[in-house]
């Protein structure tokens, strides 16, 4: 064939597929944004062709976002439920709980609510307007108490539900085993059997210090996680992981960190660790120490653009820690900014991690913004939810060519 033809051919091919053309091992291309909320201004980065908004800045504490439709949920750390119709601007509270309704589930004609001490049903439909504390019963205990008291609930692919939890402190011996007693069941993701006429929770992983964050790749429907990691070491010791969920696997801690390189035996807790070193499942991917990482959302077909497919978007909530040694009292400036990242996937496996939305901190050290929640819609934009400083309800939007 000429070389002339064979050039048309080629940039024919590009013109009417060009996903194909985009690598994973390229960077994409990102913009400056001045962002207005009321009389204030901030400039963000984030990919070219998007738009950071806020929609509502009348929500107390949201946390964990979910979607039903395209009716949008938020639990929150000021004990209201929040519901939210299109366009997403004025939220109303469905439910007002005690005891940090942290996330929220619909499934088949119930609302589940994840607290500190267990997972709560109440009756729902798209009707429904109001609930009141007694309107929802107990479904499945789980181990209360401070200290890393978010429960974050998920409902699976295969149709189960999925939750997890911390352990109270850097180095609490916690484990998710029979052989510890239930109120040291601690760390790591369960997941519910509802088969018997009590359901009960099942380990499904272990070891992971504070598991905010998870959600399953679409491509393998495999688990990943974010996980918090302890504040003992200083500020940058040990990073923080995304991490590879499977059933039975072992993260290792509080026995054993991660500094980035390889695992290392954390001295801070003297018993004997539950499983060796061996037995570890390491991380993924991991972003610097102290950077808290909170919720996980999976880009799913047809929502932000075919590049970001299958690539997870993780919230980093920015640290209190600073500069030299991981205490409260230094520099502000010199804390971990909160941000949004994203952890690129290739034929299903985790690639590299990089910035997607920044400037959610000033110069100064002050936080306008730390984003919490993330959701995707059904109009293929992503949902996040700020539970500091400016709070409420933020949208990521690609905008029209």
């Amino acid at each position: 064939m000429h070389k002339l033809s064979q050039y048309l051919l080629v940039a024919l091919w590009l013109a009417i597929f060009p996903v194909a053309c985009w690598s994973r091992d390229v960077a994409f291309e990102r913009s400056e944004q001045t962002l207005r909320i009321g009389s204030l201004g901030f400039k963000v980065k984030l990919p070219s062709g998007y738009v950071l908004e806020q929609l509502s800045g009348e929500m107390q504490a949201p946390r964990i976002l979910s979607f039903s439709g395209d009716r949008l949920f938020a639990g929150s750390r000021s004990g209201k439920i929040y519901q939210l119709d299109p366009p997403y601007r004025s939220p109303r509270v469905l439910a007002d709980l005690r005891g940090y309704p942290h996330s929220v589930v619909v499934r088949d004609g119930e609302l589940l609510v994840a607290r500190t001490d267990g997972v709560y049903r109440a009756d729902y439909s798209a009707q429904t307007s109001h609930l009141d504390e007694e309107d929802f019963s107990l479904l499945a205990p789980l181990p209360g108490g401070a200290g890393h008291n978010s429960r974050t609930l998920r409902l699976g692919p295969d149709g189960r539900l999925y939750l997890s939890l911390g352990i109270r402190g850097n180095c609490s011996d916690e484990y998710l085993h029979p052989s510890y007693p239930e109120p040291l069941r601690r760390g790591g993701v369960l997941v519910l059997n509802e088969q018997a006429k009590d359901p009960y929770w099942e380990v499904f992983a272990s070891g992971l210090r504070n598991p905010v964050g998870f959600g399953w790749q679409p491509d393998t429907a495999v688990m990943y996680a974010s996980n918090n990691g302890p504040d003992h070491s200083g500020f940058n010791r040990p990073v923080e992981v995304f991490a590879r969920l499977t059933a039975g696997s072992f993260h290792g801690m509080p026995w054993f960190q991660f500094d980035g390189q390889a695992l290392y035996r954390d001295t801070c807790i003297q018993s004997k660790p539950p499983r060796p070193m061996a037995a570890v499942t390491l991380p993924v991917a991991s972003f610097p120490a102290r950077n808290a990482p909170m919720a996980v959302a999976f880009v799913p077909r047809g929502a932000l653009d075919d590049r970001f497919y299958g690539d997870a978007v993780v919230a980093l909530h920015g640290s209190w820690a600073t500069q030299p040694d991981g205490s409260y009292g230094g520099e502000p400036a010199s804390r971990r900014k909160p941000k949004l990242v994203v952890v690129r996937f290739e034929h299903g496996r985790a690639l590299k991690v990089e910035d997607l939305v920044t400037g959610f901190q000033l110069a100064d050290g002050r936080r306008w913004a730390r984003p919490m929640g993330l959701a995707f819609g059904p109009d293929g934009n992503l949902y996040i939810s700020s539970d500091a400083n400016l709070q409420g309800l933020y949208r990521l939007r690609r905008v029209a060519p």
